[in-house]
């Protein structure tokens, strides 16, 4: 069924906050087959994009505090649309808060990733990226 609103929506990562990064790379690489799409950053600054395997992602950051890690954290989730600006726009008029408003970002991972992305946050604090790669 497609979404009538929002043209050619889907789900592109969900970012996870890890303890240790290394660690959550080797978990999904060796243990659950994901593969390496794009890295970026060092030390807790680090990040990478795992390709699951049918064109969706997990982003992992480097910035997750183990003291806080009870229950995993996902800062947020994205979705791979063709129009992250009709898809921000409908977000707002459904009550959604602004969090960034649509932009071309350039993100620094080997090889650059061009995409076009905007952030608002849901009715329960929830933060959404709509995301396309240009």
């Amino acid at each position: 069924m497609a979404n009538k609103k929002i043209p050619n929506i889907g789900v592109h990562h969900l970012a996870l906050s890890a303890a240790d990064l290394d660690k959550s790379v080797k978990f999904y690489t060796e243990g659950l087959g994901f593969e390496l799409a794009a890295k970026w950053g060092e030390g807790t600054s680090g990040a990478v994009l795992l390709d699951i395997g049918d064109g969706s992602h997990l982003e992992i950051f480097a910035n997750g505090n183990p003291n806080e890690q009870k229950d995993a954290k996902f800062s947020h989730y994205a979705f791979a649309t063709s129009n992250p600006d009709i898809a921000y726009e409908n977000a707002l008029k459904a009550g959604a808060v602004s969090q960034m408003p649509p932009k071309n970002v350039d993100i620094p991972s080997d090889p650059v990733m061009p995409v076009r992305i905007a952030f608002v946050r849901g009715p329960d604090g929830e933060v959404i990226e709509f995301f396309k790669v240009l």
